[in-house]
């Protein structure tokens, strides 16, 4: 698998949370919102994690999204957990074999039966140990961080967070770092935007995604294992890759193919990548006008009026009903409401996001890009071009 380094990028950031740039919020928490597959991760673990270990700061990485099935507040916590034990090594091994429930670090009581599994109301402390046992700065990086949204666990543990940062941190010293990231910019916004949030008045900045240089770097490579093509005309690469929504896995595979002996194109390789990223987005396009038009009607116009309003929907409010009963032609209550809601989280994959505060979104941001390119086009709704569901 390629790796392309963004080496400058993480130093950048890396000295944002230690607080050596000025006129950044950083050291308060990092917030980076990027679309899916767009390197997001790699980055964050190939790049980032490196410069800041680099740096003598112990990085702690918990990805949100790579076990679904689990409470984020219990993957956060265990992620830390996990890091303290390495801290206290031979000091919580003694405790635990002379039968010691559990030790102290710096003043700080652990309870060693329970390193791994910190809830929310330890999670604080957790971190200050971690941080005296390291004798060094922490950062916690939590991806796909909206996830922690979704239970009421994942919420406390993110309150835990900001309350650790503010015991931890000074001017002048910072001892937690925080980093959070997420593939859709509105969910990441309800841990900032409202008084309630944990972290109130933060701003969510957008990830660089890889561009000009990224493609230079893969004409490079081209060049020099494939000689005989010549040179490479990167503005047209450079159009696919935007085509391909700038994600770097589905340009590679479709390079991989034309680049290959046994492919049947004629003419260019680069204008043969720009007929496969055209492709990919049809077919991108079609799953998800075959996803919407396989939906019963009540669920369409549910899922329409969320795609329509974003942060501002509400499932139920008069005018809510309303949209529902205009586009369906018949009396939508809160009950049949609530039941379409519940059919959209189930669809495979699920098509709506809910959070542990009933606070509804669209699982994929980029359904939301299609339907606004749409809407303005005038093509919408989809309708299905083979049956219509019938009301059950």
């Amino acid at each position: 698998m390629l790796y392309y380094p963004r080496t400058h990028l993480a130093a950048t950031m890396a000295d944002a949370l230690q607080g050596k740039a000025a006129f950044t919020d950083a050291p308060n928490g990092l917030f980076l919102a990027a679309p899916r597959r767009t390197g997001k991760s790699t980055f964050l673990q190939s790049d980032l994690m490196p410069e800041l270990t680099r740096r003598q700061v112990v990085v702690v990485y918990v990805d949100l999204w790579a076990d679904q099935q689990r409470d984020p507040g219990s993957l956060i916590a265990q992620a830390v957990g996990r890091a303290l034990i390495k801290q206290l090594g031979v000091v919580a091994k003694t405790a635990k074999s002379v039968g010691l429930e559990s030790t102290s670090v710096g003043g700080i009581k652990i309870d060693t039966s329970k390193i791994g599994r910190v809830d929310g109301a330890t999670l604080a402390d957790a971190l200050r140990a971690l941080v005296e046992a390291a004798k060094s700065p922490v950062a916690l990086i939590i991806d796909e961080a909206q996830h922690a949204l979704t239970s009421n666990a994942g919420e406390t543990a993110m309150a835990a967070l900001k309350s650790a940062r503010d015991q931890l941190n000074r001017p002048g010293q910072i001892k937690l770092m925080l980093v959070t990231s997420g593939s859709d910019r509105d969910k990441l916004l309800r841990l900032v935007n409202t008084h309630a949030a944990p972290f109130y008045g933060s701003q969510i900045q957008r990830m660089p995604e890889l561009g000009p240089n990224f493609v230079a770097h893969i004409a490079d490579l081209i060049i020099r294992q494939r000689p005989d093509l010549g040179a490479v005309n990167q503005a047209t690469l450079s159009d696919a890759f935007a085509l391909f929504g700038q994600r770097p896995q589905f340009f590679m595979e479709a390079l991989g193919q034309v680049l290959s002996p046994l492919a049947s194109h004629t003419g260019r390789f680069e204008e043969a990548m720009l007929t496969k990223a055209a492709e990919q987005l049809r077919n991108d396009e079609a799953q998800m006008e075959s996803d919407y038009t396989a939906l019963r009607p009540l669920e369409q116009a549910v899922l329409w009026r969320m795609l329509a309003l974003g942060t501002r929907f509400r499932p139920y409010d008069a005018d809510a009903l309303q949209f529902y009963n205009d586009k369906t032609g018949a009396k939508v209550s809160v009950a049949k409401a609530q039941k379409a809601l519940e059919g959209l989280r189930a669809h495979q994959p699920s098509l709506i996001w809910k959070s542990a505060r009933s606070e509804y979104a669209v699982e994929d941001a980029a359904m939301l890009r299609w339907f606004t390119e749409r809407a303005q086009a005038g093509t919408w709704p989809p309708v299905a071009r083979q049956f219509d569901w019938l009301e059950e």
